[in-house]
């Protein structure tokens, strides 16, 4: 049993934990009061007892990871800073404050916060990968997610709690905040913990039900998480919303309110306090196990010979995964497709079979790259928009994850338009800080692969399903934010701006026009975010008309790229790209039913002209 001093040391940190929260909001005159207050039993037991982190260094490779999944509770995680010192007063009360790093919800702004959060069901997700981090470096670390009961309603939630519970993940535990109350309402299961720990125990997990105010319980089911072997985790803590004020205490209508009345709030819950709490140091000078390298070459095509880009990207992710020994692979169930089965053959320990769960996947290669690894997670490119959440707050968190999307656009051929990628390219534009890049042939895709293990924040390489000419000779560089001219010619009356499998039917295009008398440039805009600008203006302003061609949607992908570039500069600017609804059909028959093949290429410029 709990020692009395210690007891009361506990209910008293909870309480000003309550107190700041109510406060923080109070002077932001918004944000998440009571669902902080419901957790502060929680977190105040976890971090006087066992959460081991070294605030002086968050790069201490020993350091526990503390996850707040539900991320409206930042005043809850913000009083916590205060009580151990890390921010002052004067800082909390800037809370949700212009220029403040204490935004609404946590983001990386902070040195202490891994990722942000606050779009529920992606806590988990990530720490799944954390925790899949700290297996592959042995080291002891333990990552904790706090969870609210609404945000147990995401598929995203039990794709973790699967994946957790059949890798053994028994670093993980997630503290569920069970306080009943939702948004607009009582949650599915209200108060009835059983019914959660049901659905983690079929998952594998270790299961523990608690009184969520109750100091000695929550002590010890931390003490029996962290003694638990081979499962994972999941305490279900019954609390009340709004805990210790009358006004809102399990009361509906008082989510996402400061309160009404807060100086009677802090007074009904013992008035301000001056509680400092020492969180324990990691133990010992932690060292991450680094696996040995090994020579290997980034493979080489020749000119004139065919070969997909996606086997290129496998072929030089492996050598990549040789020479780099932080880069990791993951994978959605099509390793054989996507051509990341080389690495996993190479390098089994680093690669992670993701199986038929995007939004895991992704949020499992930002968990890892939370640790410094160098993620690489490829699917088919039409799969990961199931996963756009992830990717969005990714960018959020300003995480370093590298995407692959094969099987992009009409050219897959026969399977359809549900196996198409048509819409990636718009997606991943639109991600904070991201880079997204096309390859046209085998020696791009090689040379981007290995350009994309420096790249910053998201990026994205598109890749194609079917055997593609050889282009370019092996070796070169294709640097971020560059482009190829592939034709030009002072004669030149147009210029082609192409990407990926349409930059060979520019090509086509651009010699049969040559036959006719119609000589027009061509760009390979391999580089669609950040785009080369300078390129395209030279190219609108010397011939003045641009025919742009791209196996994707009209709308957001390389087009607007294009047009971002040079919209003042007033150009006529031809738009050909997907309009229509693709069926079944060859790759050739698909790319002319789209009008975006050599013909069709040739025919707009002469209509053009």
């Amino acid at each position: 049993m709990m020692p009395e001093r210690d007891l009361q040391y506990l209910t008293e940190l909870a309480a000003q934990l309550r107190v700041d929260s109510v406060r923080a909001a109070a002077a932001a005159g918004s944000g998440h009061p009571t669902s902080s207050m419901s957790a502060a039993d929680l977190m105040a037991v976890l971090f006087s007892c066992h959460l081991r982190y070294d605030f002086e260094h968050p790069d201490n490779p020993g350091n526990d990871h503390l996850i707040f999944s539900k991320g409206h509770a930042s005043p809850l995680l913000y009083s916590l800073y205060k009580a151990a010192k890390v921010i002052d007063d004067d800082e909390l009360l800037s809370f949700r404050r212009r220029g403040s790093r204490l935004e609404g919800h946590p983001t990386p702004r902070l040195p202490w916060v891994d990722v942000a959060t606050g779009s529920l069901g992606q806590g988990l997700p990530v720490g799944v990968g954390v925790a899949m981090a700290g297996r592959l470096e042995r080291l002891p670390y333990r990552v904790w997610v706090l969870c609210g009961d609404s945000e147990l309603a995401e598929g995203s939630i039990w794709e973790a709690a699967e994946h957790a519970g059949t890798e053994g993940l028994a670093n993980l535990t997630v503290i569920v905040d069970v306080n009943r109350l939702g948004q607009r309402g009582p949650t599915r299961h209200g108060w009835d913990t059983g019914a959660y720990a049901r659905r983690f125990g079929a998952f594998g997990w270790h299961t523990i039900e608690i009184d969520g105010h109750d100091p000695g319980q929550i002590d010890f089911a931390l003490a029996d998480a962290g003694n638990t072997r081979r499962r994972p985790t999941v305490i279900l803590a019954k609390t009340r919303k709004g805990e210790g004020v009358v006004e809102v205490e399990n009361r509906e209508g008082a989510h996402g309110k400061a309160l009404k009345d807060p100086d009677k709030a802090v007074d009904e819950l013992g008035g301000p306090r001056s509680v400092r709490v020492d969180v324990q140091r990691p133990e010992g000078e932690a060292e991450p196990y680094h696996f040995d390298t090994s020579p290997a070459a980034v493979p080489e095509y020749q000119v004139g010979e065919r070969a997909a880009t996606r086997t290129a990207f496998g072929a030089a992710l492996a050598a990549l995964g040789a020479a780099l020994v932080a880069v990791v692979a993951l994978d959605g169930e099509v390793a054989d497709s996507t051509k990341t089965q080389e690495f996993a053959e190479a390098f089994p320990e680093r690669f992670f079979e993701m199986y038929i769960a995007e939004q895991q996947l992704v949020a499992a290669a930002v968990g890892l790259a939370v640790r410094g690894w160098i993620p690489y997670a490829a699917t088919f490119a039409a799969f990961l928009t199931r996963a756009h959440d992830f990717i969005r707050m990714a960018g959020v968190s300003q995480a370093s994850i590298r995407l692959v999307g094969s099987h992009a656009g009409v050219s897959i051929g026969e399977d359809g338009p549900s196996q198409m990628g048509l819409e990636d390219l718009a997606m991943m534009r639109a991600v904070y800080g991201s880079t997204v890049l096309y390859p046209c042939d085998a020696n791009q895709a090689a040379a981007l692969t290995v350009e994309m293990a420096e790249v910053s924040g998201v990026s994205y390489l598109r890749t194609t399903r079917g055997d593609t000419p050889v282009i370019y000779p092996p070796g070169e560089r294709f640097p971020v934010g560059g482009s190829r001219v592939l034709r030009r010619s002072d004669e030149d009356r147009a210029t082609i701006v192409a990407a990926g499998i349409t930059v060979h039917e520019a090509l086509a295009a651009a010699d049969e026009l040559k036959d006719a008398g119609v000589p027009v440039g061509v760009i390979d805009l391999y580089s669609v975010k950040p785009v080369d600008a300078a390129v395209l203006v030279e190219a609108a302003t010397t011939t003045g008309n641009l025919i742009t061609v791209e196996d994707h949607r009209l709308e957001g992908g390389q087009v607007d790229a294009v047009l971002d570039a040079v919209s003042e500069l007033g150009p006529r600017v031809v738009k050909l790209a997907v309009t229509g609804l693709p069926g079944s059909a060859t790759p050739e028959e698909q790319l002319a039913d789209a009008r975006i093949d050599r013909h069709a290429i040739a025919a707009a410029v002469k209509r053009l002209l």
